[in-house]
């Protein structure tokens, strides 16, 4: 059985309709998801407690995914079979979001569970390699994508986010903890440009794996941007469909594109 650790955002909802399988959608108390209804709601203080619940109900693997602000933790509200788990769960509050991840993973895979990413439970949501939209990229499109490679790996390096605008040659923003439709919203209109969108080279796929959706496509056709370019294999795609209508209506491309390509 899968269990789902649903986080804000638009992603757990998609993932649980996607999965080829019926899922059991967990959520953290503070955190809860604004898409999906959970479940099991648990709080960071019990999380060995709804781990010993998951392997009761028959869960062997869990995905995570969505938005997860860092919770306060109560030494007080422990419960015993948390207390085991406490030196690595602070570890995990400490450290910068791909290191609590790589913690995190650890924590579920040493309790005996199989931790898949979104991607995995979902294999839909990722979208053929490819120029998928009736547009086209320009004669510029492939010198910003090779920026847009050099850009991401600095990002992985210094732990930040996933996405930037690339425009005239240079870097006009860059996704930082808002998110992508935030930097997107941010940005003063133009003409011409991209958003490329990649996930950090050296993350863990597991979790956090980069999502596009209609809001991101509004958010790049407000800026003015000629279109998206995605890592294949990499960055999901909610709501096709409706992506790709979107960007033919407004004369923009969708390239899903191998690094380095």
């Amino acid at each position: 059985m899968l269990a789902l650790i649903a986080g804000q955002g638009d992603l757990p909802r998609a993932v649980a309709k996607a999965a080829p399988e019926p899922v059991l959608v967990c959520a953290l108390a503070h955190a809860l998801p604004d898409r999906v209804e959970p479940d099991l709601v648990f709080r960071l203080e019990r999380l060995g407690g709804f781990l010993r619940a998951l392997r009761r109900r028959g869960v062997t693997r869990i995905c995570m995914c969505g938005r997860v602000t860092r919770p306060a933790l109560s030494l007080r509200a422990l419960d015993l079979p948390t207390l085991r788990l406490l030196p690595r769960v602070v570890r995990a509050l400490r450290r910068g979001d791909d290191g609590a991840l790589r913690i995190v993973i650890g924590i579920l895979e040493g309790a005996g569970f199989q931790v898949l990413g979104a991607h995995e439970a979902a294999p839909d949501l990722l979208p053929p390699a490819g120029i998928l939209t009736a547009a086209q990229p320009g004669p510029e499109a492939a010198a910003l994508a090779l920026l847009g490679d050099r850009v991401s790996a600095a990002q992985g390096r210094a732990d930040l986010g996933q996405a930037a605008v690339l425009r005239g040659g240079t870097v006009a923003a860059q996704e930082d903890d808002a998110g992508t439709d935030a930097m997107l919203a941010r940005l003063a209109p133009g003409q011409g440009g991209l958003l490329y969108k990649a996930p950090k080279p050296a993350q863990d796929r597991r979790a956090d794996l980069p999502v596009i959706g209609p809001a991101t496509v509004a958010g790049a056709a407000r800026a003015g941007l000629d279109g998206l370019v995605i890592e294949a294999g990499g960055v999901m795609v909610l709501d096709r469909d409706r992506v790709l209508r979107d960007l033919d209506a407004a004369g923009m491309y969708l390239w899903v594109r191998e690094r380095g390509a």
